[in-house]
């Protein structure tokens, strides 16, 4: 499906790499705000021009131009309430196949040679869950020919072509996960996710004010927060850079910027400090479910959460209390959305698991502080529970991994929470002195 030959080329031809030694190769990736309108995708041409002149080897992914997509999406579900899922991803692909012709009009017009790809032209190969496809591979040849021409191939991201030849989708934060992957197949140097934020910060500074930019974090750092809600990237394109060993750059497309700017995701063994605690996310997207008076006995945890990972509904949050009656509570999260569907599957298994009330609540909020540092420091854990105790907060159910401590508390704490949690682990910034 490649368009162009590696094996080609004249030699004499003005789009021929007028720059032999080129420092690095990079994948640049905008978001839907960058490039949210021609304005914007001027400015972005002109952030690809600086990187381009500099000598180095560019390649771009772009995403739809922001709320085109929902707007696709929109027109899908009016006209059915379940449409055929790959006419679905035909139309809402469409999005990024604009964008990428835009940019690389606004390339060429400023004098850097530019072409666009859609994903079936790279191609990028998924699996058939449309909507949310999965890559299998990515042939880089196409993309490598362009470089080599110093041509910038400006590619859509989010979309690519099942093994059947249909356009697929790749889901939510699909473009940042497509770049990542372009990444690896050219073996960039380093892939810049441009947004509308400059950087990874502590925790958000909507709610902490004196939240700080983090330098540098690890991929696992940022995939634990990513996880439980930090917004800046999104867990597929984050588990896939770990992977591959993508080095991965988060920048804003509205600052200038220069090479020392943004977030540098890396790996754990670069040599970086192992700061104690990383930053602190949150996540109101939650439900908490309780099953009361539910036997205890082997196999019925097995058949509570084995019906409902068979409905496709993800649980976070567990935990279990034992009662004097030969009886226990549990009580579990999961995500808003998916609260209705889980009592309506749990009711369907009542008579055969023989549990009592189930009651459930979203008036809740579930905060996490992440940190590699935990590995070889004790008392993350203490500080978070007497910090909240000293405030009156009260935790409700605990989870942890070997870099993560989170809790679910009140929805009604949230600020407060956060800002004492932030300030117990030392991540407040300095003020300056005016």
């Amino acid at each position: 499906m490649s368009t162009l030959d590696p094996s080609q080329g004249d030699p004499s031809s003005p789009l021929k790499n007028n720059h032999p030694h080129k420092s690095r190769t990079i994948v640049m990736k905008f978001g839907g705000t960058s490039v949210g309108d021609l304005e914007r995708i001027r400015n972005v041409a002109q952030k690809i021009k600086i990187e381009h002149d500099q000598g180095n080897r560019v390649a771009v992914v772009v995403s739809a131009m922001a709320g085109v997509t929902n707007q696709m999406v929109k027109y899908c579900f009016d006209l059915d309430t379940m449409p055929a899922m790959e006419e679905y991803d035909a139309v809402v692909a469409s999005g990024e196949q604009v964008t990428s012709g835009l940019v690389a009009i606004a390339l060429n017009k400023i004098g850097v040679p530019a072409r666009s790809f859609q994903g079936w032209q790279v191609p990028l190969i998924t699996d058939d869950a449309h909507g949310k496809a999965g890559i299998e591979t990515v042939d880089g040849t196409a993309i490598k020919a362009c470089l080599d021409q110093d041509i910038v191939p400006v590619i859509a991201g989010f979309q690519g072509v099942d093994r059947s030849g249909r356009i697929a989708t790749l889901g939510r934060g699909g473009s940042d996960t497509s770049a990542v992957a372009f990444a690896a197949a050219i073996k960039a140097d380093q892939c810049d996710i441009y947004t509308d934020v400059d950087g990874v910060y502590t925790t958000d500074p909507r709610i902490v004010t004196k939240a700080k930019k983090l330098d540098t974090i690890t991929y696992e750092e940022m995939l634990e927060l990513a996880s439980v809600g930090a917004k800046v990237l999104q867990t597929r394109s984050v588990a896939l850079a770990m992977r591959e060993k993508v080095r991965v750059r988060v920048l804003s497309s509205f600052d200038k910027t220069d090479d020392s700017s943004g977030t540098i995701v890396v790996d754990e063994n670069e040599g970086m400090e192992k700061e104690l605690v990383a930053g602190i996310a949150y996540s109101l997207d939650e439900s908490k479910i309780s099953i009361r008076n539910v036997p205890d006995k082997p196999g019925v945890a097995a058949a509570i959460f084995g019906s409902l990972s068979g409905a496709g509904i993800n649980v976070d949050m567990i935990v279990q209390s034992i009662g004097i009656d030969q009886s226990t509570n549990m009580t579990f999260t999961v995500s808003k959305g998916e609260e209705h569907r889980a009592c309506q599957i749990l009711d369907e298994h009542r008579k055969e698991i023989h549990f009592g009330e189930v009651s459930t609540s979203h008036d809740v909020v579930k905060i996490s502080v992440v940190g590699v540092g935990m590995r070889s420091n004790t008392g993350v854990a203490a500080t978070m529970f007497r910090t909240l105790a000293e405030r009156g907060i009260n935790v409700q159910v605990i989870s942890t991994s070997e870099i993560k401590i989170s809790v679910l508390i009140n929805a009604e704490y949230t600020e407060l929470a956060m800002r004492a949690l932030h300030a117990a682990y030392g991540l407040d910034a300095e003020k300056e002195d005016c």
